[in-house]
């Protein structure tokens, strides 16, 4: 460890709200109370994070989602072990609540004083946290600030001009009024649903920006996830609408196969998908049975055509697709003639 380290640890080993004296005479035994007169600062932006911070003998906890995300690691918390695990790049921190060491890659780091769960929140030592993940924590006396200076990683490219937004909502104000470019890089504090990202622009302001797949190169197998279910339960939205051969997809008062699954990629992904089967069968990677995904799709012989039918893999061996005047748009087991007559498989959100 290095000696301006070494410094900082034993800054932040001091009491922040007690007297040197006061302090040494309540060692002995653990006192907690809110450090709400504590700022906290990531890269010189002030934290609001969703708890007070607590001063325990000196030491300041802080709620751990809020910490982990905004230095760019990926949260897990286990609730029978009260565990939580976080890995950014190529370090993995994992703790136990309550216990008084953590580790860091399989080393044991000590921790001043065990975390807590405090009024429904879990509250972790701010130092191990920040300094596990790579960050650097030094504390202000002056101002009674804790400033972290993190190391991000500017992961993702944007592909095509995209909004940054206040709020995981295409309605909220904008953060920026200015788009951000083609080329530009953000990093991805998390995913915030199927189709929003939280990020961090390289002028260090954070924001929301869609997650659809045309505006960055982001992805991952939970947002893969996210985004199938939207589009499953979008299809779902439209059960019994009639079957129209050769429907036009600009509107939604029939479909046929095709024109149904061009508009739910459409209006979920923005994703523009060719109007007949045939032609669908040409875009993303082919996948075999053994592969399946949600949101993958299923082609089909049909009306003599070696591909004249498409559906959409909905899970546990289901299609969602329309072909029947009688059923129009509908849920129904992959198996019988659809397995005597399934052609191939492709996959259009790709990891």
């Amino acid at each position: 460890m290095t000696k301006s380290k070494n410094i900082l640890l034993t800054l932040l080993a001091l009491p922040l709200f007690c007297s040197t004296s006061a302090h040494a005479g309540a060692a002995a035994q653990t006192h907690s109370a809110p450090a709400a007169s504590v700022s906290i600062y990531l890269d010189g932006a002030r934290l609001q994070p969703e708890a007070a911070p607590l001063n325990i003998n000196g030491n300041v906890l802080v709620p751990m989602r809020s910490v982990f995300e905004q230095q760019g690691a990926r949260l897990s918390w286990n609730n029978t072990s009260k565990t939580v695990t976080a890995t950014k790049g190529g370090t993995k921190l994992t703790y136990r609540m309550g216990e008084s060491a953590a580790k860091v890659n399989g080393t044991t780091v000590s921790l001043s004083v065990p975390g807590q769960i405090s009024g429904g929140y879990s509250m972790i030592p701010l130092r191990v946290i920040s300094e596990a993940l790579g960050s650097t924590v030094s504390w202000e006396q002056a101002t009674r600030s804790v400033r972290i200076a993190s190391a991000v990683n500017y992961e993702t490219s944007i592909k095509w001009g995209v909004n940054v937004r206040s709020a995981a909502d295409g309605k909220s104000s904008l953060v920026q009024p200015e788009m951000l470019a083609a080329g530009a890089k953000v990093h991805v504090i998390r995913e915030a649903g199927a189709l929003w990202l939280e990020v961090r622009t390289e002028d260090n302001r954070t924001g929301y920006i869609s997650a659809k797949p045309k505006y960055t190169d982001y992805t991952s197998s939970s947002l893969l996830d996210k985004q199938a279910d939207a589009l499953l339960a979008y299809g779902k939205t439209f059960t019994g609408t009639p079957y129209e051969f050769g429907a036009s997809p600009d509107q939604t008062d029939t479909f046929d196969c095709s024109s149904f699954v061009k508009r739910l990629f459409a209006d979920i992904l923005s994703v523009d998908l060719p109007r007949v089967s045939y032609d669908q069968a040409k875009e993303g990677v082919k996948v075999g049975l053994n592969e399946l995904r949600k949101g993958d799709l299923l082609f089909f012989s049909a009306r003599g055509l070696d591909i004249g039918h498409v559906g959409i893999y909905a899970g546990n061996n289901q299609i969602l697709h329309t072909y029947s005047k009688k059923e129009g748009v509908h849920i129904e087991p992959f198996d019988g003639q659809w397995k005597e007559r399934f052609v191939t498989a492709r996959r259009i959100l790709q990891q």
